[in-house]
């Protein structure tokens, strides 16, 4: 599954797109999550889907913001 790759290929205004719809956003966020950790399960990308599927709509506007800023999604490696 290769599904974070392909997101990391979009441009920075789709990515913002598909983030900002509300649920659309939380499952491109789980999907992404999920893809990193069967692709390379670190301690970071476990953390990332763990605080991804509990946070919700708080941690769906942090990845927001810090995806605007540095072009990739927090705790995704």
């Amino acid at each position: 599954m290769t599904f974070d790759k392909w997101f990391e290929e979009q441009a920075l205004w789709l990515k913002i797109v598909l983030l900002i719809i509300p649920f659309v956003g939380w499952v491109m966020e789980i999907l992404i999550r999920v893809s990193a950790v069967i692709r390379k399960s670190s301690t970071l990308n476990i953390v990332g889907l763990v605080i991804g599927v509990i946070g919700n709509w708080f941690w769906s506007v942090i990845d927001l913001i810090y995806m605007i800023i540095k072009g990739q999604l927090l705790l995704v490696e």
